[in-house]
């Protein structure tokens, strides 16, 4: 049998050693080691799938890594990872100690920049591109493949007007396949399609008016055209845009049919494309369901409730809103500052408006959650998905700096639900109205309790709860992490734990006061525990709250250090930094 043209290939030089007539073979090739592994190590599929043909291509032409080449947000790198010295580990992907999901400038020179956010691409090859100009570099190519849910982020057309007015060789590739992770929405979507249908819109060219010179659009599987096109591109000065059209899960039928699913379906037959059955039917729900299925239930009732999130409609389960209340729920695109801000805007009419963002991506909108919600004191209910860590999606995505960044914005209210019946219950308190904004952070994947709908009850502001008297150690927690404490303390012998006691503040502002007075009268060590950064979270909190008020208790804060952690399961990274249950317990019996 013929050694396949893949197994010939470690890094791109080999791949331009090929004649272009191999190269379909080589797209072939590529897509089924991609489909093999990920079926089995399971990852992010469709994107990667969709931009085969363009990734050989641009790797043919252009002479990586001395040209530049950015992949925005990184879903699809994976074919890129594959050419670039990382195919013998590519089965590591996103796990332990192994490659990560994303680009990662530390991981090869062929990654350029780090990206697992959206909409960053053109920037920083902007920048790239500028650098060149001003070390005298006029040969090096800087390209930029965006989708067409990041180009209608405000951050990639402020990269545009920027370039547009530049010379830079700046060459950047506008991958269309009209869905991120859910479908494309807005004006621009709707202006792409109509490229598409009839190759030239009823309108002047918008990238031409940002002062681009516009190609396209190309079928993006169509490998001599691409690479005649991109040869072309390669003599022009000056920024280009080229539009190409791509099918995202290209050469998987079910990820063709079903793109929502296949971005990250999980474990799969490789040969069919069948997913692989959960264990998960009598697992208690995911947190993102238990807010999905709670909001349609408060909407029911209450018609000012609003729903926003950017571009999550089906992760954050606002989904359901949107079908059952498609008036009232809204898909605003990859657009967190605005997400914010038309939040604001809705709330000073009176609406009780839900913006559900996740935890890392609040943080790209921090200037309108300050500026246009909190200072103007407005009852925006933010709901932070994915709080802690996430696990195999890894640096970028872990949302670990929430309390932190949040806790020190005056006006805002901050709550961890421990359990699904807390999350429940905090939506309908939020609901009933309040006089401040709130943000509400809970975490990825599944909670402990299977009977949680059950009938609603108003939580008090600034309110913990007591989970376990003790007289000697009081554990003090916020959120889910509440639960590796309890087990933890489970596992002490009867003498310890009848010392060791349990608290969920659930409220990191404001905090219980008056619970906290009676906790550092009665307790000789307090130990706070927490699934964010440690540097400014809720042990910093419970530590000034003793500074103020003069007590002299030890202390200890466990949390995530000062690091940024890499990917892994969940359990391998709460080991990592410390607050699994059977780290909680060597914490414990150093003061018992």
């Amino acid at each position: 049998m013929s050694k396949k043209l893949l197994e010939t290939i470690q890094f791109p030089k080999e791949l331009r050693d090929l004649q272009p007539s191999q190269l379909p073979q080589l797209a072939k090739e590529l897509r089924d080691f991609i489909i093999n592994i990920v079926a089995v190590k399971e990852g992010h599929l469709g994107a990667s799938l969709g931009v085969v043909e363009l990734t050989i291509a641009l790797h043919y032409v252009f002479n990586t890594p001395e040209d530049i080449l950015i992949w925005d947000v990184g879903h699809q790198a994976y074919g890129h990872k594959i050419l670039t010295g990382r195919k013998s580990i590519f089965q590591t992907n996103r796990r332990w100690n192994g490659l990560s999901g994303f680009p990662k400038r530390t991981e090869s020179k062929y990654d350029a920049f780090g990206t697992g956010h959206s909409s960053t691409s053109i920037s920083a090859a902007l920048g790239m591109a500028i650098a060149a100009q001003l070390k005298g570099d006029s040969a090096r190519q800087h390209i930029a493949v965006v989708g067409d849910a990041s180009i209608a982020s405000g951050m990639a057309f402020e990269a545009l007007n920027h370039a547009g007015v530049t010379n830079t060789n700046l060459l950047v590739i506008l991958n269309d396949n009209a869905i991120g992770i859910d479908p494309s929405v807005g004006a621009l979507k709707e202006y792409l399609t109509k490229v598409n249908l009839a190759e030239t819109p009823d309108t002047d060219n918008i990238f031409e008016a940002l002062k681009f010179k516009y190609s396209g659009p190309v079928d993006g599987h169509d490998l001599p055209a691409l690479m005649q096109t991109l040869e072309g591109l390669k003599k022009v000065p000056g920024p280009r845009l080229l539009h190409v059209i791509t099918k995202k899960g290209k050469g998987l039928k079910q990820a063709e049919e079903n793109q929502v699913t296949y971005h990250a379906p999980g474990k799969f037959n490789a040969e069919t494309g069948e997913l692989l059955p959960k264990n998960n039917e009598h697992a208690p729900p995911k947190f993102q369901d238990v807010f999905g299925i709670t909001l349609v239930e408060l909407a029911r009732s209450n018609n000012t409730i609003i729903g926003i999130t950017p571009a999550m409609p089906t992760g954050s389960s606002l989904k359901l809103m949107m079908e059952a209340y498609p008036d009232r729920a809204f898909d605003v695109g990859i657009a967190e500052q605005h997400a914010v801000t038309f939040a604001a805007g809705l709330a000073t009419q009176g609406f009780k408006v839900f913006c559900n963002i996740y935890s890392t991506f609040m943080q790209r909108a921090y200037d309108q959650l300050i500026h246009d919600v909190c200072l103007q004191d407005l009852p925006v209910i933010f709901c932070l998905d994915r709080a802690g860590l996430v696990g195999e999606d890894g640096a970028t995505h872990h949302g670990i700096f929430d309390i932190a960044y949040l806790r020190c914005v005056p006006n805002l209210i901050l709550f961890a639900p421990r359990n699904a019946i807390d999350l429940r219950n905090i939506l309908y308190t939020a609901q009933l109205g309040l006089d401040h904004p709130i943000a509400i952070r809970y975490p990825r994947g599944h909670g402990d309790i299977l009977e949680w709908q059950l009938p609603f009850e108003a939580i008090a502001i600034g309110t913990g709860v007591t989970l376990k008297e003790g007289n000697k150690i009081a554990v003090l927690t916020i959120g889910t992490i509440a639960s590796e404490v309890l087990e933890a303390i489970d596992a002490l012998s009867s003498s310890e734990k009848e010392k060791t006691g349990a608290y969920d503040l659930r409220f990191i502002k404001p905090l219980d006061e008056r619970l906290l007075h009676s906790v550092f009268q009665k307790y000789q060590t307090i130990i706070t525990v927490e699934d964010g950064v440690v540097h400014g979270g809720f042990g910093s909190a419970i530590v000034e709250f003793a500074a103020k008020n003069k007590y002299s208790n030890t202390m200890e804060m466990l949390g995530i250090p000062d690091i940024f952690p890499e990917h892994g399961t969940v359990f391998q990274l709460k080991e990592h930094v410390g607050i699994t249950s059977e780290k909680i317990i060597t914490s414990l019996k150093e003061y018992l």
